[in-house]
């Protein structure tokens, strides 16, 4: 997505880096000049630890860290914006708020890439996908007491939405067309195209 709809000079911005996965895909992926990447995160432990990973890949786009909250950051000249599972830990009433930010400060043809969890309907497929995503990490040598922890630690938390539901707020907030690009259990990946 990076190689195919980011622009010379402009931004590309990695909402909630973590570690910087996401920052140095989108660095190593762009083939024009003067792009840079943007990698935001609230935990400077986090940043630290990203920095090492960046000046380890040493991409050759540049990238700046940035410690703050992604819901005060602004947006401008972007090309591209990702917030890849960040957005269920943002409370329902400000999500909007920030998605409105994003689409403000993207150029016209530019691209955000949310990926999320997801609630399925009904709550019978919803918990067909929990279990088998559960089946999948017992299969990659969890133990049922990790899987236990993980999901109690994000009870309350992790807030998921419904497909519709996201789809239905980047179109309030101005996107013209948004869908599913990946799709795992009940882990999706969405693109909105700024026209």
């Amino acid at each position: 997505l990076a190689a195919r709809f980011v622009n010379a000079d402009t931004n590309c911005y990695d909402l909630g880096c973590s570690l910087g996965a996401t920052s140095l895909a989108m660095a190593n992926s762009i083939g024009v000049e003067n792009a840079r990447v943007v990698a935001v995160d609230n935990a400077p432990a986090m940043l630290s630890r990203c920095r090492e990973v960046i000046d380890h890949f040493n991409p050759d786009i540049p990238v700046t860290l940035m410690q703050g909250d992604i819901c005060d950051t602004l947006i401008e000249n972007a090309s591209m914006v990702v917030l890849n599972f960040t957005l269920q830990f943002i409370s329902l009433e400000k999500r909007s708020i920030l998605l409105a930010n994003i689409f403000r400060g993207l150029n016209p043809g530019g691209c955000l890439v949310i990926s999320e969890k997801i609630r399925i309907q009904p709550a019978a497929l919803d918990q067909l996908m929990i279990d088998l995503h559960h089946q999948f990490k017992r299969s990659q040598g969890y133990s049922d007491l990790e899987i236990s922890q993980k999901r109690e630690a994000l009870e309350n938390v992790l807030i998921p939405e419904t497909l519709d539901q996201h789809i239905d707020r980047l179109q309030r907030v101005g996107f013209d067309s948004a869908t599913t690009w990946y799709q795992c259990y009940n882990f999706c990946s969405l693109v909105a195209i700024k026209s």
